[in-house]
């Protein structure tokens, strides 16, 4: 589950603008590696929409069946905004709809699955 919590205004490469929903998952637990201490987050993203501004403001707070995963991307320059530090991140965050969760752990599985058939009263391994 994932929840709207904001929206930005973004520039296409011909000057029109367009509205994008940022999206927020559950709170998550993560250790730090330096001092081993457990803090709380969450991930967030953001989705493209064809929505006006006050149509975006009034969906904040709705709630959508998904969730947000890493996704590997080309490398970029990200400036931390507390500290001014820029570093080169390799991933970025994607939401992805319910319906596309189960589809991908469903065609992962049958991609991973090695499945024995009889042709001929000969037995042999396909790998699908």
């Amino acid at each position: 589950m994932v929840t709207i919590i904001n929206f930005k205004e973004r520039n296409k490469e011909d000057g029109t603008s367009f509205f994008v929903l940022e999206v927020q998952g559950g709170i998550e637990m993560v250790q730090s590696k330096v001092t081993g201490n457990f803090y709380a987050t969450a991930k967030k993203a953001y989705l493209p929409s064809t929505f006006d501004a006050m149509t975006c403001q009034a969906l904040i707070g709705t709630q959508m069946q998904g969730s947000i995963e890493k996704e590997a991307c080309e490398p970029y320059e990200y400036t931390v905004k507390e500290t001014g530090e820029i570093i080169i991140l390799t991933h970025r965050y994607c939401y992805l709809p319910e319906e596309n969760e189960k589809s991908k752990s469903t065609y992962d599985s049958f991609k991973t699955s090695v499945e024995t058939f009889s042709l001929n009263d000969k037995h042999e391994m396909a790998n699908v």
